[in-house]
């Protein structure tokens, strides 16, 4: 038997806001907008190793000493606040082109859910950039744990339960295969994989890498396909 999802949860940062593209908008801010100054590809990679560090801060705030750390590597300017601005700069990084249509589109089919990973100070800088789509939201000062770990969505399940809700009722809608799409699977939610980086060439980008992708129930290159399915009503969820 099959049904559509009633609610649709959403990683954030890199699903539906360019981070990659945000910080790059801050380097180059920082270095003057001297863009042959910086291979911004070569700082992902650097970006992605320190990303998952056991000692780091929560994000953004752990973009602080990541850039302190790299900033002697690739000739970034230090002593004045810099790191600073680039922690900053989260709250005023875009959306992508598809995000802010394609989630009104989803709005009228599901109620939509934020799980970010971001503190909630950042995170209201990109709800408002999404022009406030979400039914609810939660952020790393509410769950008190970053995706992946177990506990983030068994504390979602467990504040939409009073809205009637279940995992059954959940479709999880992500970029990052490490945050999002393999544990998600292993917890046995329906899954839906938004491969944000097949735009420009695949790979994984200032995302933390996995050894093997997991496969998820559907699998897009935007997010403006993933409403055109809704709209088709091609998303449904197996008993």
């Amino acid at each position: 038997m099959t049904r559509k999802p009633k609610v649709l949860t959403f990683d954030v940062v890199g699903t539906l806001i360019d981070f990659e593209n945000g910080m790059k908008n801050a380097l180059l801010q920082i270095l003057e907008n001297r863009e042959e100054a910086l291979d911004f590809e070569a700082f992902l990679t650097e970006y992605r190793a320190l990303r998952n560090r056991p000692d780091k801060l929560l994000f953004p705030e752990d973009l602080a000493p990541i850039y302190l750390l790299l900033a002697k590597k690739f000739n970034l300017p230090t002593g004045h606040g810099e790191e600073k601005a680039f922690v900053e700069s989260a709250t005023s990084w875009p959306a992508f082109s598809d995000s802010v249509d394609a989630l009104k589109k989803l709005k009228k089919h599901f109620h939509l859910v934020a799980m970010t990973n971001a503190r909630r100070w950042a995170f209201d800088g990109m709800d408002k950039t999404l022009e406030y789509p979400f039914f609810k939201g939660f952020t790393v000062d509410d769950s008190g744990c970053e995706k992946p770990d177990p506990q983030y969505f068994t504390y979602v399940l467990e504040q939409l339960a009073p809205d009637g809700y279940t995992k059954n009722d959940v479709l999880h809608v992500a970029q990052s295969q490490f945050h999002d799409i393999g544990i998600a699977r292993e917890l046995g939610y329906t899954v839906c994989w938004i491969e944000r980086r097949k735009a420009v060439g695949g790979g994984f980008g200032g995302t933390v890498a996995v050894q093997q992708l997991t496969t998820p129930d559907y699998h897009y290159h935007t997010l403006a396909e993933l409403a055109e399915a809704a709209d088709r009503g091609e998303l449904l969820m197996v008993d």
